[in-house]
Formats: C-alpha cells, sequence, structure tokens
C-alpha cells in the first residue's frame, strides 16, 4: 500500500484482552498491518491502576528506544487492554489515537454499569472494532456512548461476537487504514 511512507514517524503499543496474551492472533495480525512502524505488544497486570501504571511505562520506554514523540504512538488494544489504554489517555498520557477492539462497554447482561466515566477526556481519534453481536455492546449502545467523545470517532462492526473469531485480518485491515488516514492528518475512517 502507497501508505507506509506516512507511518515512518509514528509507533504503535497494544495490550491483550483479559486472559489474553501478548502474542493473541488479532494484536500480531494488527502489528503486521502498519509495519514497519514499530509496534510493541505487552503485556498488563490485571486490575485498572496498575495496568494504567504499566501501560504508561511501556509507551515511556517504546518512545525512548524508537525516538518517535509521545504524542505520536497509537495506544489500544482488545478489550480489557483496549479499555487501559483508553482511561491512560484520557489521565493525560500524549497520544496520536486509540485503537480499541471489542471494547468491553459492560458486564454482559449489565448495560447499567458502563465504563465510560473518561470518554468526554478522549479529545483524539478514537477507532472501536467491534463485533454485531457482542454481549460486552451492541452497536446501538457503543455508538451512544462514544457520541460524548470530543474527538472523532470511527467504528468498524465485523460479523461475530467479542471474540470476533476468524476476522483478524479484516480488524488488520480496518486498524492500517484507519493509522494511515490519522498519522496523514486526514479524516480518519
Amino acid at each position: 500500500m502507497n501508505d507506509l511512507a506516512d507511518l515512518a514517524d509514528l509507533a504503535v503499543l497494544l495490550a491483550p484482552g483479559a486472559g489474553g496474551g501478548r502474542d493473541h492472533p488479532t494484536l500480531v495480525a494488527m502489528e503486521e498491518a502498519v509495519a514497519p512502524a514499530p509496534v510493541v505488544r505487552v503485556e498488563l497486570p490485571g486490575r485498572a491502576p496498575a495496568a494504567t501504571k504499566a501501560m504508561v511505562a511501556a509507551a515511556q520506554a517504546l518512545c525512548a528506544r524508537t525516538g518517535v514523540a509521545a504524542g505520536r504512538v497509537v495506544l489500544g488494544g482488545r478489550s480489557f487492554g483496549g479499555r487501559m489504554g483508553s482511561m491512560t489517555v484520557a489521565d493525560g498520557l500524549p497520544a496520536l489515537g486509540l485503537a480499541l477492539v471489542s471494547y468491553p462497554l459492560h458486564p454482559p447482561g449489565r448495560p447499567d454499569q458502563l465504563r465510560t466515566e473518561h470518554f468526554p477526556r478522549l479529545d483524539l481519534p478514537c477507532l472501536f472494532v467491534s463485533g454485531r453481536r457482542d454481549p460486552f455492546a451492541t452497536m446501538e449502545e457503543l455508538e451512544v456512548a462514544t457520541s460524548v467523545i470530543p474527538g472523532p470517532v470511527t467504528h468498524v462492526w465485523l460479523d461475530g461476537g467479542h471474540g470476533l473469531k476468524g476476522s483478524d485480518a479484516l480488524v488488520a485491515t480496518a486498524f492500517r487504514k484507519w493509522v494511515a488516514a490519522v498519522a496523514a492528518g486526514g479524516p480518519p475512517g
């Protein structure tokens, strides 16, 4: 693709969902999609305060190792990992954008327990790639919830549930297209 030049001065930090590892096939596909941009896939502790601290440390180490400015890092990941990335950015970590795959908007069957208190502080491009049958967030619930995000929001809906099984290539393609647009300063989408 011709968008590789725009990826030369950015880096990507991805984290897996709860119970998943840094070598989750979706994260590996996302990394391959933005090559040759440097990508770090990290493991996170299982609770928010420790996980967000680990995300900050990983982002700082990535910037130090690559020379990429903090504001040129895309953060995100799958489910819990994406949520921790979004909370870390909302708390002040500079980033170019957020890529959130299967964002866990609420626990399954508990739509009253939204995980959105930080959304109004996300003033940067956000990509949400979700399954049409995800029990953690229906299409309508996620679109309503993300309407409070001040930055531009892109939704990509795929067949499947929370795991998006068999959709790694589709996730990677959507991620690459979005990252290329954001890196070039154009409208994400």
